[in-house]
């Protein structure tokens, strides 16, 4: 097999969210209510919720309540969350990260919602300093 061929068939397996790898997923409400309760920063946008933690780890967590709507909206909720966060993964700080979703998400476009993201990643001092 030819290298271009090699790599073609690389190509068509890309997964984007093994650029998440170094972040672990929270899982239990233990975790989750530890980054709620004790979050340094915290930022509230028409489209969702930023809770951010310093620590030494790397960890995120996808919310999206019954007020969302069916499982159907709720599940393409927190799929708009994970691609917002796997787009600038590598400009995060360390720390813990929950996003939680508002119905507005939505209902609105993708690239004003990733302005909104920018912006409150920004407030919560979350982003690398370049």
């Amino acid at each position: 097999m030819l290298p271009e061929e090699q790599k073609a068939e690389k190509d068509w397996r890309y997964n984007p969210i093994a650029k998440i790898k170094h972040f672990t997923r929270l899982k239990t409400s233990k975790e989750f209510n530890g980054v709620y309760n004790r979050s340094t920063k915290t930022w509230h946008t028409p489209y969702f919720v930023l809770f951010y933690q310093r620590s030494d780890t790397y960890k995120a967590g996808f919310v999206a309540s019954k007020k969302i709507g069916n499982a159907v909206h709720r599940n393409r909720a927190k799929r708009l969350l994970r691609a917002h966060f796997i787009e600038h993964i590598d400009q995060l700080k360390s720390g813990s990260y929950v996003l939680v979703a508002k119905p507005a998400l939505l209902k609105e476009s993708y690239a004003v919602t990733d302005k909104a993201y920018l912006h409150a990643l920004k407030k919560c001092a979350a982003l690398l300093s370049n």
